[in-house]
């Protein structure tokens, strides 16, 4: 009986080992985001306008004058949007350009 039992779990642990692997997670953020910038090259340029926009905006936080904080929030908070949504728009328009009339049609 034991000697059957033993047969039993070595055939399981025999038949688990299907030589599949599953996806390694040595893939570190960097190379994933140079894959995603290549599939949406619009993307790392949204990113760094949205940044730069920021930037600018805490730079000029001290010299905003009599404009109160939230209204200065505000502006640089809406022109980081815009400056994104204007990049996803062209990323858009490109993918489209590059799906539609740069293929020629077989």
């Amino acid at each position: 009986v034991e000697q059957r039992i033993l047969q039993i779990l070595q055939a399981i642990t025999m038949s688990t080992d299907t030589g599949v692997s599953l996806p390694s997670y040595e893939e570190d953020q960097g190379s994933k985001l140079i894959q995603k910038a290549k599939e949406a090259p619009f993307v790392p340029v949204g990113i760094a306008g949205f940044a730069a926009i920021v930037a600018y905006g805490l730079y000029k936080l001290k010299g905003r004058g009599n404009t109160k904080m939230s209204i200065h929030l505000i502006h640089m908070r809406a022109a980081a949007q815009a400056f994104v949504i204007g990049a996803m728009t062209v990323g858009i328009g490109y993918s489209m350009y590059q799906e539609f009339w740069a293929k020629p049609k077989t």
